[in-house]
């Protein structure tokens, strides 16, 4: 059985990790860990007594850059104390402002996200006067055969990255910038990851990709052993039924049936899909390059809710596109309340250099107008995420507990298939059990449960 924890050992120079964004990036965070402790390091959670400290950063939203150039600031004052310490960034935020991070004179290394192979030798190569750059985009998939180092601590839940970038370009965001153009990985070594952590008592994964429906493994040597993202599943799934499986994130145009009726077919492929709408209307949506109507997208709603009446749904939303008006807020408004989302992720617009909004479009929308439209998407998604809880009341899940609650050290928490969190009594149980539990009360964000003896 291979290793997948961090080594503890001394007697190796320590590197210390942080990591901003998205699932993908902390599933990378777990890449690089692998990498470094292949050339000797071990991982620390104390960043003073870290010889080399990486952050691994996102781009999608400005503020979550404002946050890593704020960290450079504390990073400096570890090299003041310690002359010899090495900071490096990572990821997007280091494809997308290489020569700039270079320029603030704290960074000594600078990684884009198909790069982190080379930083054993971007590490042993940095002096005060040369400070190393790898930021070349791969065409290829670029970690597979590499088995990551799970950083997680509850050892229940884990990450797999099925395929890497992005082919849609839609207008606003940046990821096909530094994350290149989509490519899957192949299918056996997803299917091998998976048992693997099943082996070492995982009981839950989640595969990953900017577009998981766009998956599409092409066999070398014939079109007969391609496979698709529902035929993926399908191979997960079926590693044991004890394995439960996740998968994010969806693209309304892209979403099959055959995805949707593979997750009918086994108890183990959770009922829930995120699937980011975006906006409500039509005009936002065609200037967003999303390739897909308001109609087409709560068809597909329809589709999943007849297939499996029980399946969670959840969204982001973006309040206050270029140009926006306020028929197209109340257009999002409108279709927030048809799909009747159990969640969303809801966010004001954050105009990203270098995508086409910002060569095309102007932003154009009072920051004190996209606050009220936020504020106003938000409240309606408080009272349907509630309503979605309350139908919830009286009926019975079988949840996989994750820890411990925050609040009460003698309650454990866990998600229903349909990714709702559950907090009850621990009586006893155990992180990674099983258990069933009838959900009695609930807030906008939890089910409160009692265990079904």
């Amino acid at each position: 059985m291979s290793d997948i924890r961090p080594i503890k050992d001394d007697r190796r120079p320590k590197v210390y990790i942080e990591t901003y964004g998205c699932q993908m990036n902390v599933n990378d965070s777990e890449v690089i860990l692998s990498i470094l402790q292949d050339s000797g390091y071990a991982l620390t959670e104390d960043i003073e007594e870290a010889s080399v400290i990486l952050a691994n950063t996102c781009s999608i939203r400005d503020n979550a850059e404002q946050r890593i150039w704020g960290r450079i600031e504390q990073f400096r004052l570890q090299k003041n104390r310690r002359e010899n310490v090495i900071i490096g960034i990572v990821g997007c935020m280091a494809e997308r402002l290489k020569d700039k991070l270079l320029d603030s004179r704290t960074v000594d290394i600078v990684a884009g996200p198909d790069s982190y192979r080379s930083l054993p030798e971007l590490i042993r190569n940095v002096t005060p006067e040369t400070p190393q750059m790898n930021v070349l985009l791969s065409q290829e998939e670029t970690y597979a055969d590499i088995t990551p180092v799970r950083m997680d601590k509850n050892g229940v839940s884990a990450y797999i990255t099925i395929m890497r970038g992005c082919n849609n370009v839609c207008s606003y965001c940046v990821v096909p910038y530094t994350r290149g153009t989509e490519r899957s990985r192949d299918p056996e070594t997803i299917v091998r990851e998976a048992a693997e952590l099943f082996d070492n008592g995982y009981r839950e994964v989640s595969l990953l990709g900017q577009n998981v429906d766009s998956y599409l493994w092409k066999d070398p040597v014939t079109a007969d052993r391609n496979v698709n993202f529902a035929q993926l599943l399908e191979m997960v799934a079926r590693i044991s039924p004890e394995l439960r499986v996740r998968f994010s994130t969806s693209h309304p145009k892209d979403i099959s049936d055959e995805v949707i009726y593979t997750m009918a077919m086994y108890d183990n492929i959770c009922r829930h899909i995120h699937l980011p709408v975006q906006s409500g209307s039509n005009a936002m949506l065609e200037k967003m390059r999303r390739k897909y109507t308001a109609e087409w997208y709560l068809g597909r709603v329809r589709k999943i809710r007849s297939v499996m009446p029980d399946c969670g749904l959840t969204t982001d939303i973006i309040a206050g596109f270029c140009g926006e008006t306020e028929q197209d807020h109340r257009d999002t408004l409108a279709l927030m309340e048809e799909a009747a989302f159990d969640a969303a992720f809801m966010f004001q617009y954050s105009e990203r250099p270098g995508t086409l909004a910002a060569r095309k479009y102007p932003d154009d929308v009072p920051p004190e107008v996209k606050t009220a439209r936020l504020n106003e998407i938000i409240a309606l998604q408080n009272r349907l995420s509630r309503e979605s809880n309350e139908k919830d009341l009286g009926k019975t899940f079988k949840v996989l507990i994750e820890g411990v609650s925050k609040r009460n050290s003698d309650e454990l928490f866990g998600r229903t298939s349909s990714n709702k969190v559950c907090v009850f009594p621990a009586a006893g149980h155990n992180i990674g059990d099983y258990v069933t539990v009838e959900a009695v009360s609930c807030t906008s964000a939890t089910l409160i449960a009692k265990l079904i003896q």
